[in-house]
């Protein structure tokens, strides 16, 4: 079953439950996909893989928001954030700890050959290849500095 049908599926049972947040974050995760399916150059039907981005976009812009209305202490538009961001988390692949990407780093640099900052590049290229939807961006590039440094 591809991620639209499921989502279709599970806003039908939030509805019935009466799950308010639980909607929200179904609804901004159907939007996004019916957005990117439409997109210019987009084919009818969405990848695993541009499914995963696009969701991982979502949580990327609620993290900001929250982070946002939390330092502006605006705990109520915080908590609708962090309820949205929690619901789209539900759809992504489990994430890796910090550990585990480094390790993987470590192993990645000594496949790509990468020996100082300058090699930084190459190193990112193929790990955020290898690691979409599995870690942050930001934490892989932030280990791979301290890595190569």
């Amino acid at each position: 079953m591809s991620l639209i049908n499921q989502i279709d599926q599970d806003i039908k049972q939030a509805m019935l439950a009466k799950q308010e947040a639980r909607l929200r974050g179904l609804r901004a995760i159907k939007s996004a996909l019916l957005l990117a399916r439409t997109e210019k150059g987009a084919s009818e039907d969405l990848n695993a893989e541009t499914e995963i981005r696009v969701l991982q976009k979502l949580v990327k812009q609620r993290k900001e928001s929250a982070d946002i209305y939390q330092a502006q202490n605006r705990e109520d538009l915080y908590k609708i954030e962090a309820e949205e961001m929690e619901v789209i988390e539900a759809y992504l692949p489990k994430q890796m700890s910090r550990e585990e990407i480094e390790a993987f780093l470590k192993d990645l640099i000594v496949r790509v050959g990468a020996s100082s900052v300058k090699d930084m590049g190459k190193v990112m290229g193929a790990a955020n290849k290898e690691l979409a939807g599995k870690a942050d961006g930001k934490t892989i590039s932030e280990l791979v500095k301290q890595l190569l440094a």
